[in-house]
Formats: C-alpha cells, structure tokens, sequence
C-alpha cells in the first residue's frame, strides 16, 4: 500500500514539474522572442536611415552652411549649435543633480518630509511632457527673467527678453535634470556603508568623507547619468521651439544671447516645413545619421571613461 502511495505522489510531482518546466521554457522563448524582435526593428530602423542618407553624408556635408533655400548644402551650423546647447545645458545640470543627489543620500533623515517631497517633484518632472518644459522656459527665462534683465541692465532694448541659446539650454538642463539625480542616486546607493563608517571612524568628516570616498566610487555612475542626460537633451527637440531655435542662419551663435540652429529641430523643419520635402529627403536621412552617431559617441566616450576610472580603481 505505501509503495502504491510513494508512485502516486512521485508521479503527481514529476507531471507538476514537468508542467512547471514547460511554463518556464514557454516564457523563456516569449522574451528571447520579444528581445530578437526589438533588436530585428533597432536594425531595420538604423538600415534605412543609413541607405537613405548615405549618398548627402560627407565630410562636405557636415562642414559646410545650408544654401539654395536650404534643399542644399550642410548641417555645420545646426551641429555647432547642438554642440554649444549640450555644453551649457551640461554645465546647468550635472552640478545641481549631483548635488541634489548627495543631499537626498548623504545628509537627508530616513524619514525626512523635505526629501519625501523632493523625491515626488523629481519623479513628477519625469513624466512631464518635453512640451511643456518649452512653454515654462518660454514664460520664465524669457519673459519673466530676461525680460526684467533687460529693462534693468539695457533700459528696454531687447537682448535676454527673447530666444536664445541660454535659456533654451537652462530649459534643457531642467528636462534632463531628473535623469541625472536618479542616475546619481542610485549609483550613491551602491556604495556600502561600511565604506562610510571606516572613513568617519578614522576621523574624517562628512564633507572629505564624500569627497575622497564616496565620489571617487560612484564617478562611473554619475558619468553614466550625465551622459544619458546629454544623449536625450542632444536629441529633443520640444523645450527648444519657442526658446532660442531658429530656422535658419548665416552665421553661428557668437555669444549666449544668440539663436540657433539645432539637428533635431533642422531635421523636424526639412520634414515639415522644407521648400520641397521631396527634395531635401536625402538631407533629413543624413542629418539624422549625424544625429545617431553624435549619440553614439557620446556612450561609447562614457563606456570607455567608466571602464579606466574601474581599472584605475581597482
């Protein structure tokens, strides 16, 4: 009788396993599926942005000005603009995320309400549409702080009080800002408190406790964080319509009250607003390939610095 029992429950757990097995590998096939799938459209796209714009993309073509009502010529201004845009909205963001960062991780109490309310403002300025950061940077800086910067330091003439570079890079930087503190965060996390309490219990304060331990452990994470802020911010096109991008121009931005040519927007007007879209498709494909490789770049340069700053750590 018992041996009769030990069959029926071997057998009843072998069919159970053998079910649980075949939900496992159904599920494991669903997500290689789903992952070959994404990889299958990720090279689909970048092959016929690359077939279409091969034939505009040059070194010409990067280096030289738009001409003939913009169905010819090149992108220079529109990467030079981008390059300016990236640099100050960096500058703008990386400091203050960082810092924000280190306050929500470092000084801020477990139960603190401030951090709980800094927490939830950057987790709603994530989800705030890119359109609506170009609208507050519009009545803001514009309006409201380059206006009165005008009326006070130029006695009305128009210079800060309309689009340009600056606040289209601060408007960015406000964007991006999120990205960077939770980047940031997370990579301060990762530190372990032993690590902490070693430096504290050797006499070091706070402050050189964060800048000679935590900082230098968590740099590849901050750059991984800025580097994704910059690879968004490069790409957007939104917060900088009503800010400081211009259709066209002659010349680059010789000062931070200037406009701009942006590649995302160039790409947006040779698409929408172009003379003869027919014509200017090449030029789009191409300036999107720019685009792409801009991008790219930017990840590679922070894979490779975050891979040296590990080596030299270790």
């Amino acid at each position: 009788m018992d041996t009769v029992v030990n069959q029926t429950e071997n057998q009843f757990f072998s069919s159970k396993k053998n079910v649980s097995e075949t939900k496992g590998k159904f599920f494991i096939g669903i997500t290689q599926l789903a992952v070959i799938l994404i990889i299958a459209i990720l090279f689909i796209i970048l092959g016929i942005i690359v077939y279409q714009g091969r034939t505009k993309f040059s070194w010409e073509f990067i280096s030289s000005f738009p001409t003939n009502g913009m169905t010819e010529g090149g992108i220079f201004p529109a990467l030079i603009g981008t390059f300016i845009l990236v640099i100050v909205m960096s500058i703008a963001a990386v400091p203050f995320g960082t810092i924000t960062a280190l306050y929500l991780t470092e000084y801020a109490g477990e139960n603190s309400k401030f951090a709980a309310a800094v927490r939830f403002s950057v987790r709603t300025l994530a989800v705030v549409p890119s359109i609506i950061f170009g609208l507050f940077g519009l009545g803001f800086f514009i309006q409201f702080i380059g206006a009165g910067a005008d009326t006070v330091l130029n006695d009305g003439q128009l210079r800060w009080g309309q689009p340009n570079i600056l606040w289209a890079s601060l408007t960015m930087s406000l964007l991006t800002l999120p990205v960077i503190i939770v980047s940031v965060e997370e990579a301060l996390k990762t530190i372990p408190r032993e690590m902490r309490e070693a430096s504290l219990a050797l006499g070091a304060t706070k402050w050189q406790t964060i800048r000679k331990v935590i900082l230098p452990e968590s740099v590849s994470g901050i750059m991984t964080g800025t580097i994704l802020a910059v690879s968004r911010g490069a790409g957007e096109v939104a917060p900088i319509l009503f800010t400081g991008a211009a259709y066209y121009l002659a010349t680059l931005p010789g000062s931070l009250s200037d406009q701009f040519m942006n590649l995302g927007y160039h790409i947006y007007i040779m698409s929408t607003q172009s003379s003869d879209v027919e014509k200017t498709m090449p030029i789009q494909f191409a300036t999107t390939l720019v685009l792409l490789i801009l991008t790219l770049s930017l990840n590679v340069v922070a894979v490779i610095i975050r891979a040296r700053i590990r080596r030299k750590a270790k």
